[in-house]
């Protein structure tokens, strides 16, 4: 039975991507409902059914008391079948109706719907460029995904489980008073008005302070995740209680929304009670009156109790669910302003897959400046050709990492054109394009998985054969045999840590390495390559790097000049422009910048100025 409700929907199920969702709270909700509007309005029907089932039954207890004055004989005479059908109606029915709401609600919704918001958010965020995530905290991009999919599947639930079900009830007591008495509808109707009023008090404060709380706990969970990702950082300049201060100020801001948005809670509880106190004197006073004057009978009277203490218990609930919604909301308000941001960095709508037949690059009057008057790379023109292995040297914000990232389209060009074998890399897929190129960064961070799966993330349809081989080429095979973790796995099964921090810099190099010999891609960038490893290890792995780049079009970043010198061309970037092209010989014959860089630099290290970013 549980497997057919879980399986009514797929929160797998194909969508179209949308490059721009809707930046509005409802047409965001309605995006993701889709698949569920079937079940949806067949769950408001069941609470509906569920509601008139309870008011159905409150009118029945008041025509029992009626019966029970015809004495025992005359009932079950006169009613006794009635009675059986009633009884069955209760034991059978009424579970099946409810079970079958609350299937829907438990089985069927809660689990998928969230899930599917997870799953689409997570989609949509990954397709996001290097840029949009260069300007957040991880850890907060990772709260709002997180968050805002069980907040969203509240908000459904307390839709169906509280706010139908609630209409429902109260739009069933009015009538069920009015047809006992039309009178006994005015304090009921008077209430309604004041718990129409209250309502509308607290959404208005609600939503604005749940998304504020909202608001302030992702700031302590980024906060606190730039702290924890950076430990050693922390640890280093022993700024504990730096960071400790820091989150704090973000968890006294959470503090602090929080409290006002309870003060909301304390005051609408609080009116509340004094409201519940009014529909009982006045619906359950103004029965007792009617039955005075002779004009009701005891049935109406135990109807109209049973009625307004029903009332009275549900109204507390049905506050809370209806805060709960809009709280809930707020969240899904504030988990939208990062799922709904548009994707800038898109294939055009005919791009097709590069084709790279040679490996010849491109740049006709490349110009970056990151938004800014100033840095990036200006009209710059370059041709490299199909094998050709190129250098690229240059002062902290010369240029050099810009040029990468824009051959790597991680950033639109602000102007200027890169072209692989001709094709304007702005035309083809990034998939294809990023496909077609292995990079071994400077940064060498791993997933937080097995060495077997960040080898394998290079080629994954790759066999255990190829990724030793690679491994081995890569000197990191013997290593990693002796690796091991806290849970036991060994060699190439061993997880490596957040970010590979289990593993020296060095292993950490040496296993991007094999990943990138792995995937043999024909374009090859090495952006500080060996920047990680002690002159012993560089030297073995020089022959490993030199034997990756054969038959390869390769762009090869470098402070230590030495990992460079054997190319086939040099360019040396000066605030972004190309100043100098030329082998080695010829730059330092020419007695340039290169050759300044050459004779400054200490232990094949090149001495440069760290005042910008490259």
């Amino acid at each position: 039975m549980f497997r057919f409700f879980e399986n009514l929907v797929n929160p797998y199920v194909d969508y179209p991507e949308d490059d721009t969702p809707p930046r509005r709270l409802w047409p965001f909700m309605r995006a993701y409902c889709g698949p569920f509007m079937g079940v949806f309005a067949l769950t408001g029907f069941m609470s509906i059914v569920v509601a008139a089932i309870e008011i159905g039954l409150i009118y029945y207890m008041g025509r029992i008391v009626d019966l029970l004055s015809a004495g025992p004989g005359q009932m079950w005479a006169e009613h006794g079948t009635e009675l059986i059908l009633i009884a069955a109606f209760v034991l059978l029915v009424r579970p099946l109706a409810q079970g079958l709401d609350v299937a829907l609600l438990n089985n069927t919704i809660l689990p998928n719907f969230g899930t599917l918001i997870r799953w689409r958010a997570h989609r949509q965020v990954l397709r996001q460029s290097v840029g949009w995530f260069e300007n957040d905290f991880a850890g907060r991009i990772a709260n709002r995904i997180m968050q805002t999919p069980p907040a969203a599947g509240e908000v459904v639930f307390q839709a169906f489980d509280a706010i139908s079900y609630a209409l429902a009830y109260m739009i069933g007591a009015a009538i069920l008073l009015m047809t006992s008495d039309w009178r006994l509808m005015l304090p009921l109707l008077g209430w309604f008005f004041l718990y129409g009023m209250l309502v509308r008090w607290t959404v208005i404060r609600v939503g604005p302070a749940s998304k504020a709380a909202s608001d302030a706990r992702s700031l302590v969970t980024g906060r606190v995740v730039d702290a924890y990702t950076n430990i050693h950082s922390v640890k280093m300049f022993a700024h504990h209680d730096l960071e400790v201060d820091f989150a704090k100020e973000a968890i006294e801001t959470a503090r602090d929304t929080f409290q006002k948005e309870m003060r909301i809670f304390t005051i609408m509880d609080m009116t509340l009670v004094g409201l519940n106190g009014l529909l009982i004197v006045g619906v359950v006073g103004w029965a007792l009156a009617l039955w005075t004057w002779g004009e009701a009978s005891v049935g109406v009277v135990a109807a109209a109790a049973a009625l307004t203490l029903r009332l009275n218990s549900m109204t507390g609930w049905v506050m809370w669910a209806l805060s709960s919604f809009f709280r809930q909301l707020g969240v899904v308000a504030e988990g939208m302003e990062t799922i709904a941001q548009p994707i800038t960095l898109t294939d055009r709508a005919n791009a097709r897959p590069l084709v790279l037949e040679k490996g010849e690059i491109e740049l006709k009057g490349l110009t970056h400046h990151y938004g800014r008057a100033q840095g990036g790379l200006e009209q710059i023109d370059l041709s490299v050709k199909p094998g050709e292995r190129i250098g690229l040297v240059g002062r902290s914000g010369a240029g050099k990492s810009t040029l990468v990232k824009l051959l790597l389209r991680f950033y639109d060009a602000e102007d200027g054109q890169i072209l692989i074998d001709g094709q304007d890399i702005s035309a083809v897929t990034q998939d294809s394009l990023r496909r077609a190129i292995g990079m071994v960064q400077q940064d060498s961070s791993l997933l937080h998985r097995s060495v077997r799966e960040n080898i394998l993330y290079g080629r994954p349809d790759a066999g255990d054969a190829a990724m030793i081989a690679a491994a081995k080429q890569a000197q990191a095979h013997d290593f990693i045999l002796e690796l091991s973790d806290p849970e036991g796995r060994t060699g190439y099964d061993a997880r490596v840590g957040e970010r590979g921090v289990k593993l020296s810099g060095g292993q950490r190099q040496r296993i991007t390495l094999a990943r990138v010999i792995l995937k043999d891609a024909p374009i090859l960038v090495l952006d500080e390559a060996t920047s990680a490893l002690d002159s012993e290890v560089e030297a073995a792995i020089q022959e490993t790097l030199y034997g990756m780049m054969a038959g390869k079009t390769v762009i090869a970043i470098a402070h230590r000049l030495s990992t460079i010198a054997q190319l086939d061309r040099i360019l040396v970037l000066d605030q972004g422009h190309i100043v100098e092209d030329g082998s080695h010989d010829a730059l330092l014959a020419n007695g340039g910048l290169y050759a300044d860089f050459w004779e400054r630099q200490s232990g094949g290290f090149l001495a440069l100025d760290a005042d910008a970013k490259g």
